[in-house]
């Protein structure tokens, strides 16, 4: 399911702002981006997120602004004073008078160097960033729980459909057997009517028999009938456990035992139902893949 969340604090100077976004996916899968020097919390911030999201595509963005004492770099200027003396002893500068700009010589390696105490930096941003990612998930989970509302109901709707026509098949099923019986008599007498021979009963009762067996769907239409009771059981679900890939899962099913009713009936009624099932199954199994 789609999702954003964000939060934002300052803290002794430095402001820390930690944005989340989810969109949908089969799985789950984090992308994480840190500043370059807090790139260590990068397994503790994934920690964080799968523990409160379960599926989709996850980009956490953690963005730092320090404007604090603790952000100043120090200047090397034994390294600074080594970069100059190399320069000062090159021959087109020991021939003559030439200004030098310190500015270019401060980004050389070495002389700028990081503050000091980092662990303690990093302690820092630890114990500001981990709150902050948990009010963005709360955000990103509340806008994902109306989402979810509103796909709830449209699952609903075509549970009804898929329930509906599956009665229709269920009512229906006997009287295909009827028919063949009544068609039939009539294509045997109407045969054999010129020719005065009267066929046996036990014949027309094993060609009945067989026709039965063959067409005979009571076990998927039982086994769907479960299916959809399930599904029903895991929408009124409230425990907040992800119900997602399985809802997936069980959509596989329902279109496995609607196929194989399709190609036992041969009868126009309940092929027209089963196409509609299908059509149900179809759009339940493309909504599923938004649920976690």
């Amino acid at each position: 399911m789609t999702g954003f969340g964000e939060a934002g604090a300052t803290v002794e100077g430095v402001h820390y702002f930690v944005e989340v976004r989810s969109l949908n996916s089969r799985y789950f899968k984090s992308i994480i981006r840190l500043p370059d020097e807090f790139q260590g919390l990068e397994a503790e911030v994934e920690s964080v997120l799968r523990r409160r999201l379960t599926r989709g595509t996850v980009t956490c963005v953690v963005s730092i602004s320090d404007s604090s004492e603790t952000a100043v770099y120090t200047i090397n200027h034994r390294a600074l004073a080594g970069y100059i003396a190399q320069v000062q002893a090159t021959p087109q500068v020991a021939s003559g008078v030439v200004k030098i700009d310190l500015g270019p010589l401060l980004a050389l390696p070495g002389v700028l160097q990081p503050p000091a105490d980092e662990e303690a930096r990093i302690d820092r941003t630890r114990a500001a960033v981990l709150p902050l990612l948990e009010r963005a998930c709360d955000g990103l989970m509340e806008m994902r729980r109306k989402e979810g509302q509103m796909l709830v109901e449209e699952l609903r709707l075509q549970r009804d459909v898929m329930a509906e026509q599956l009665k229709k098949v269920e009512s229906r099923a006997p009287q295909v057997i009827v028919d063949f019986e009544k068609r039939l008599r009539n294509k045997v007498e109407l045969l054999l009517k010129d020719a005065g021979v009267a066929v046996e009963t036990v014949d027309l009762i094993r060609e009945i028999a067989l026709y039965a067996d063959r067409t005979d769907i009571r076990e998927e239409t039982t086994r769907l009938g479960g299916h959809i009771q399930q599904f029903t059981t895991m929408l009124a679900s409230g425990d907040g456990k992800p119900i997602g890939r399985t809802m997936d899962f069980l959509t596989q099913e329902m279109l496995r035992e609607a196929n194989t009713m399709g190609a036992k009936s041969a009868d126009g009624e309940i092929s027209k139902a089963i196409v509609e099932i299908k059509g149900a199954i179809d759009r339940i199994k493309e909504q599923v893949q938004n649920i976690e």
